[in-house]
């Protein structure tokens, strides 16, 4: 068995490899912060302080952390069944219209608590409608799942431009976007929620969606190891002729969970597109969908890994703009330079640390565990 498919204790594949990944990330980091002549220290400093340190602060990181576990969740169901979706930004995208379709249509006429159930279908539904086009053609017609994802991708980004300029876009305006929503179609802040039972929360654009986020985590979890679907999802990403033989229906399982993928992937657009920016803009998903395959990869797929990783990326977004602002010589463009290295380390260098931590498992005769949820 090779290395990076050797199996090893489950603290050590899903808390010490990641840990190691991010500490070698974020090492690597430090000596460009110290080439520009700046103290790493302070940096670290001020990027928890940004993101952790106060309670507006913290609310913008959730924010983000929103953004990532549904994308991050969609990367996750389809890595079950051995198919690599990397198109989470094109679904966003879409899920993003059928929350405004669904919006634009009812907040006139409906509350909030109306509308946000059929919003979530409407995002949900599109998202997993964009993701069957590829699956179907995975499943049917041989084509690779990889290619077809990334072309729709550029293709959602042609549609919602077009719609965005001829079908949404007010008379006299010459913003690309949809026209605000009312009351009715914008999903209540978390700080105004708490206002209702007397609590006082800095503002922040953290609204009802990360809650839905969290719901997400569990559905996802329940779903892959807890039914006979996610058994089939998995059993066919582990050993599609073991499916076979067992007289599973491969190309009903590709479809199936490429359309669970999407639908999540949809979600996103709940908390951008309701829950923060109140109309549909272009370009509202900000690359969000790719960060999500990091996501996965660092939270081995499992949702509660999945939600540490969100969290991670969430500071990373958030603390970096406070870094930048407070240590001029550390440009924005430095901090997606460090978000990148750390993307690189948790993904393509991934199995970077597993040889060497196989060959002293394996050799100190520890007992390889079942790596279940």
């Amino acid at each position: 068995m090779s290395a990076q498919n050797s199996k090893l204790p489950r603290w050590v594949d899903y808390g010490l490899i990641p840990l190691l990944n991010l500490s070698a990330a974020l090492l690597v980091s430090g000596l460009v912060v110290l080439l520009i002549g700046e103290n790493p220290l302070e940096a670290v400093y001020w990027l928890v302080q940004g993101s952790l340190g106060y309670s507006e602060g913290i609310g913008f990181t959730l924010y983000y952390t929103t953004n990532f576990i549904f994308t991050g969740l969609a990367v996750a169901v389809a890595a079950h069944a051995g198919l690599f979706n990397i198109g989470g930004e094109g679904q966003a995208y879409v899920g993003g219209l059928g929350v405004t379709l669904v919006c634009l249509a009812l907040d006139h006429f409906v509350p909030w608590y109306v509308t946000f159930p059929l919003a979530f279908l409407g995002a949900a539904l599109f998202g997993a409608a964009w993701a069957a086009i590829p699956a179907y053609l995975q499943a049917k017609r041989g084509s690779h799942i990889v290619i077809t994802t990334i072309m729709f991708n550029f293709i959602s980004y042609a549609l919602m431009s077009y719609l965005l300029v001829r079908v949404f876009k007010q008379p006299g305006s010459m913003q690309p976007e949809s026209r605000t929503f009312l009351e009715a179609g914008r999903l209540p802040f978390i700080h105004d929620v708490a206002g209702w039972f007397g609590i006082d929360m800095a503002s922040s654009p953290l609204n009802l969606s990360f809650v839905v986020a969290l719901l997400a985590c569990i559905f996802v979890w329940l779903l892959i190891w807890r039914t006979r679907l996610g058994y089939a999802i998995r059993t066919f990403g582990t050993n599609a002729d073991a499916a076979v033989y067992a007289g599973m229906n491969l190309s009903r399982i590709i479809i199936i969970t490429m359309m669970i993928s999407g639908g999540l992937s949809g979600l996103m657009a709940l908390n951008e597109v309701m829950g923060a920016q109140n109309r549909l803009l272009l370009d509202f998903v900000n690359g969000y969908g790719f960060v999500g395959i990091a996501v996965a990869l660092m939270g081995r797929s499992h949702p509660v890994g999945i939600i540490m990783a969100s969290i991670l990326f969430g500071m990373l977004y958030q603390g970096g703009a406070e870094l930048a602002f407070e240590m001029p010589k550390i440009t924005r463009d430095m901090i997606v330079s460090i978000q990148g290295l750390v993307i690189l380390f948790a993904g393509a260098m991934e199995h970077m640390f597993r040889p060497a931590l196989v060959r002293l498992f394996t050799s100190s005769g520890s007992k390889e565990p079942t790596q279940d949820a």
